[in-house]
This record gives structure tokens, C-alpha cells and sequence, in this order.
């Protein structure tokens, strides 16, 4: 199989049946986003420990298959993992679709960087970028408490 078939394979598979979708219990951060031009809607749920771990992280959403794979993908990759670590793979991430680099850091498996790397493909398409970084950005948002907070 070839490597772009692959990534619309984990799109897909991501999109159809996203991970972690619903609200986190017991969640003290969130935030949420809206790309008026597409239609796009992200509200990530976020739940930090006393020891700034993420032990809860899901998201609720609609839009295209790029978004909903995305915040389905970043809630898979950083569910469980502490903050420090969480910011540097949102960074890393953000800058992979930005400079066109890769995903380089080891303390991810290389299924984990195959399936953030399968996002990559949308470099190609300016207008979508957007729809693959909404929920990593709302991420961000909601680790600042910028978010709406406990509805």
C-alpha cells in the first residue's frame, strides 16, 4: 500500500469513528472553536490532574472528515500523557503542516507518528489546513483556560 493510501485510510478511519467523542467526566478545561467559512465546529473537553497530566480528553464536534479526524487523532495521541509532552507534539504538529517538516519526537510510537503524519497530506490544500489544526489550536486554547470552562 502506498503512503498517501495509507493516510486516507486513518483519515477515514478516524472520521467514520472517532475516538474519545462526547464529554470527558470530571473535565476542568475546555474551549471551543468555529470556522465560519466551512462550517467547521470543534469543542474539546479537557480533564488535568494535580500532577499536570491529561487523564481525561475527548472533544464533541461536526464538519469534514479532515476535522473530525484531526481532533479524534489529537485526543488519541495525547489522552494519558502530561502536559509538557502534550504541548511539544500540538507544537511539533503545528509546525509539520506550517514548514512541511516531520514529526520527529521519540517518545511517540511509530504507528502514533504515522497516524499525526497522515495529516500532512493537506499541505497541498491551503483552505484546509485550517480544518486539520482547529482542534489542536482549541487544545491550546483550553490548556490556557480560554475556553468556555464548564459550560
Amino acid at each position: 500500500m502506498e503512503l498517501k493510501e495509507l493516510y486516507q485510510e486513518i483519515i477515514l478511519d478516524h472520521a467514520k469513528n472517532p475516538r474519545n467523542k462526547g464529554k470527558c467526566e470530571g473535565y476542568n478545561h475546555d474551549a471551543k472553536a468555529h470556522n465560519p467559512l466551512c462550517g467547521d465546529k470543534v469543542h474539546i473537553y479537557l480533564k488535568l490532574d494535580k500532577d499536570k497530566n491529561i487523564s481525561g480528553l475527548s472533544f464533541e464536534g461536526e464538519g469534514c472528515a479532515i476535522s473530525l479526524a484531526s481532533a479524534s487523532i489529537l485526543t488519541d495521541t495525547l489522552k494519558g500523557r502530561d502536559l509538557q509532552f502534550s504541548k511539544k507534539v500540538t507544537d511539533d504538529f503545528l509546525k509539520m503542516l506550517k514548514n512541511k517538516s516531520k514529526i520527529t519526537l521519540n517518545s511517540l510510537s511509530e504507528d502514533q507518528i504515522t497516524t499525526i503524519s497522515s495529516l500532512s497530506g493537506v499541505q497541498e490544500f491551503p483552505m484546509r489546513i485550517k480544518c486539520a489544526t482547529m482542534a489542536w489550536h482549541t487544545l491550546l486554547s483550553a490548556l490556557e483556560k480560554k475556553g468556555s470552562n464548564n459550560e
